[in-house]
Order: structure tokens, then C-alpha cells, then sequence
């Protein structure tokens, strides 16, 4: 274990900078409700799961990857934490 946790932090370039993760380790994290991969979103410091609308967040470098933790995006923050438009499901 703490073999692979040297790895990460050796090939990630550090501990990922403040309250993140490394982008090792964030490239093979997964949602827990859609199973798909997760972005990380350097504006709210949190995991994003675009399948599902959710972002968990990512407190002392640790994911909260619990679903009860993660917090449903609304249309307009989704937009303004990447600057894109996605198509995300719609609330009405």
C-alpha cells in the first residue's frame, strides 16, 4: 500500500496542491452511483460525476466519494464551473 501511494505522488508531481487530489489518482476514481469516471473541478475543489450531476467533494486531499456526501448540480453551476454547456439532465 504505501508503495502505490508513493508511486502516485512521485508520477503526480506532489500532493496535488491545496485540498486537491492527485491527477494520478483522480484519472481512475469513479462515481459510486454511475460507475463512470469523475473530472475534477479546480473552481468548487470537488469531484464531478457529469453522468449523474453530482459533485463530491474533496476534503484534506481526501474524496468524499459517500452518495449521501455528494451534492446535485443545477444547470447554471454546471455551466459557470467549466465555462462549457452541458447536457446534463433538465429539472423540468
Amino acid at each position: 500500500m504505501r508503495r502505490t501511494a508513493a508511486l502516485l505522488l512521485r508520477y503526480s508531481g506532489g500532493g496535488g496542491g491545496e485540498g486537491g487530489i492527485p491527477q494520478a489518482l483522480a484519472d481512475v476514481l469513479v462515481c459510486p452511483l454511475s460507475k463512470k469516471l469523475l473530472r475534477s473541478c479546480e473552481a468548487s475543489g470537488s469531484l464531478v460525476s457529469d453522468a449523474v450531476g453530482v459533485s463530491f467533494p474533496i476534503v484534506d486531499g481526501i474524496p468524499c466519494l459517500v452518495p449521501k456526501d455528494g451534492k446535485l448540480l443545477d444547470h447554471d453551476q454546471d455551466k459557470s464551473e467549466d465555462g462549457s454547456t452541458k447536457d446534463s439532465f433538465n429539472s423540468q
